[in-house]
């Protein structure tokens, strides 16, 4: 099923006529009037719980959406991906990241091949070698254990098990202190590695092609570091290893071969995390922790490959937000969680929306006509109240919410958590209801104000509300919550992808920026000024190398 007829399908033209009927309806209203609402347009999937009752949508909105799912053949796609057709079509590849989390008993074929094998051996290798870095079997070249562990990578590489390591910290039991190191920028690497004692540290290197540019010039970098700080060549192999399909290139960095660890075409590097690229979380929070992670995103895979549409969490929350990006004109949606262990999310979903559903071309070709992906944004708890909410509040631009909010906290401390939790809940709701000028009139007399000073200061205290929110909560943040959320958003895009037409799982305009990159890099270390590039380009490299003559 492809985009290029979406916008002429019934369900799309009774989406629109729907759409007119209700934009001038408010929810307080709704909300008034249906005291079974929050009920209603309520979720529960693998341990969470999904509010959308702060939706401008009715049961005939959701009913309409539904349709279109079905018009769009979005269960019939979802089996196409989970059976591993090759959906990703640029590349001709499956999109089989969940075989990676598969506990049950099913096969997962790749060209007439199960690849369960082969998945759950890779688990039993990491399994092996986190028991020997954990329990100090392998040691560094002095023979002192492990104390630092440095995870090279980029992309999918890098935020997928950054996320995860900094949600799952209270788990961390090893001792090992974990850092990622993505940015090709000689601060980010000098910053870490001069806490370092390389007699100690275990350096990670992750990149399927063994040939990122950064990734190589940062694992490069640190293998030099290593040899001149007391390493040797043959100390190498007991330093280092690699996540990648480029095994004669890691072998040639050094690496042996009993410590080169797979990646498979079928799973894009923003879906990695559940692969050896989660080395780093695994020896951080232990290989049983890091199976029930696996086992949270088993949980919602499972809920959304067999749950109806109408009680499916990631289904329900992709057409929400189509709803708001091609009737309501919206363009961003923006991600709150309150909790600092989660505080990575908003970076991680900004790649995983963004790299997937960033499209302006269908699968078969077509140049849409409707908008797709939206930009993704956010920050962690009340820090963002106090920067970026007045513009959700009062701005002229209304930006969909997700508040994500576990109810107890792995640190309780007097009444902090109530008060976070409370933070959350209003936000949300000031976001719903806002205050209209009568009662910004009414408020400032309240206080004292006389009726003529109020009514002209009134205008700048109207907040419009009517403005959507979804809040996702649990109990608590941990591995197998953890899991099942990551999951929910894979899902998520992945199901708005189908419903756009568009290939989720390639990246040409990133592939781009690779490619000329390495002209303005060749450029910039030369000595001739070029004239081959655009004006602008030019005239920034002509002012890269005169400020390297004035130092």
């Amino acid at each position: 099923m492809t985009g290029a007829s979406l916008t002429r399908t019934t369900a799309w033209n009774a989406l629109a006529q729907h759409y007119q009927d209700i934009q001038g309806q408010h929810m307080r209203d709704w909300f008034a009037t249906d005291a079974n609402r929050f009920e209603r347009f309520h979720l529960q999937a693998a341990g969470l719980n999904l509010d959308y009752s702060k939706n401008r949508i009715t049961a005939e909105t959701m009913k309409l959406l539904q349709q279109l799912a079905r018009a769009r053949d979005l269960p019939g796609q979802i089996d196409s991906m989970f059976s591993g057709e090759a959906i990703n079509r640029s590349e001709k590849r499956p999109v089989l990241h969940t075989a990676l989390r598969n506990f049950g008993n099913r096969e997962v074929l790749v060209d007439g091949v199960d690849v369960m094998p082969e998945v759950r051996h890779t688990m039993q290798r990491m399994e092996e070698f986190c028991w020997k870095i954990r329990r100090n079997q392998w040691r560094g070249f002095n023979n002192q254990p492990f104390t630092d562990v440095v995870s090279i990578g980029i992309g999918g590489s890098f935020l997928g098990p950054k996320l995860a390591s900094s949600s799952l910290k209270p788990y961390w039991d090893s001792g090992l202190n974990i850092h990622y190191l993505a940015n090709i920028d000689g601060t980010h690497i000098t910053e870490i590695l001069k806490r370092l004692n390389p007699a100690t540290t275990l350096f990670i290197v992750q990149s399927k092609s063994f040939g990122t540019q950064e990734t190589l010039k940062n694992a490069l970098a640190c293998r030099e570091w290593f040899l001149n700080n007391g390493g040797t060549e043959a100390d190498l192999p007991k330093h280092f290893t690699a996540v990648s399909s480029n095994v004669a290139k890691a072998l040639e960095f050094g690496i042996a071969e009993e410590n080169i660890f797979p990646m498979w075409d079928w799973v894009g590097g923003r879906y990695s995390l559940w692969s050896a690229i989660g080395l780093p979380l695994a020896l951080a929070i232990g290989i049983d922790n890091f199976r029930d992670m696996l086992r949270g995103a088993y949980d919602m895979d499972e809920h959304f490959r067999s749950a109806p549409i109408e009680q499916n969490m990631p289904i329900t929350m992709a057409l929400l937000g189509l709803w708001y990006v091609n009737f309501f004109g919206v363009n961003s949606h923006a991600i709150l969680p309150y909790d600092h262990y989660l505080r990575s999310l908003p970076a991680h979903l900004q790649q995983l929306d963004m790299e997937s559903n960033g499209k302006s071309v269908t699968i078969d070709g077509y140049q849409v006509d409707y908008h797709t992906g939206p930009v993704i944004w956010g920050g962690v708890g009340t820090n963002g109240q106090h920067a970026f909410h007045q513009l959700l509040h009062q701005g002229t631009h209304f930006s969909p919410c997700d508040f994500i909010m576990p109810m107890c906290s792995h640190n309780p401390i007097d009444n902090f958590h109530a008060m976070l939790v409370s933070n959350c809940l209003s936000q949300s709701q000031a976001l719903l209801q806002g205050k209209s000028e009568e009662e910004a009139v009414a408020e400032l007399m309240a206080a004292g104000m006389s009726k003529a000073e109020a009514i002209v200061t009134a205008p700048q205290k109207v907040i419009p509300g009517n403005r959507p929110s979804n809040t996702l909560y649990f109990p608590k943040s941990k591995p197998h919550t953890v899991g099942a959320l990551i999951a929910l958003y894979e899902h998520k895009v992945a199901a708005q992808g189908f419903l756009w037409g568009v290939n989720s799982f390639d990246q040409w305009g990133v592939e781009l920026g690779k490619q000329l990159g390495s002209k303005v890099l060749s450029a910039l270390e030369g000595e001739d000024i070029p004239q081959h590039f655009d004006g602008s380009t030019n005239g920034l490299v002509r002012a890269f190398h005169d400020m390297q003559n004035l130092l």
